[in-house]
């Protein structure tokens, strides 16, 4: 497996903290941001036990993008 530099974010929605990997589509949580980002580098782990190369995306630069909708 080669070394990527994998990116993560992470965001407080209602009493928990969520956490998503960028590089693979493993997401995790917790009560804490830490506790969130320890809980997300455990599922990350488990998953690469399994996964193949193809199956991890070289993200480069983030960003993050507002979008608006309207509704009635």
């Amino acid at each position: 497996m080669q070394n990527i530099s994998f990116k993560n974010i992470i965001w407080k929605e209602g009493n928990f903290y969520i956490a998503q990997c960028l590089n693979v589509d493993v997401n995790s949580f917790g009560d804490t941001r830490d506790e969130a980002l320890k809980n997300l580098q455990e599922a990350v782990a488990l998953y690469l036990e399994d996964a193949d190369d193809k199956n991890i995306n070289e993200v480069e630069q983030p960003e993050i993008v507002s979008t608006y909708f309207g509704h009635a």
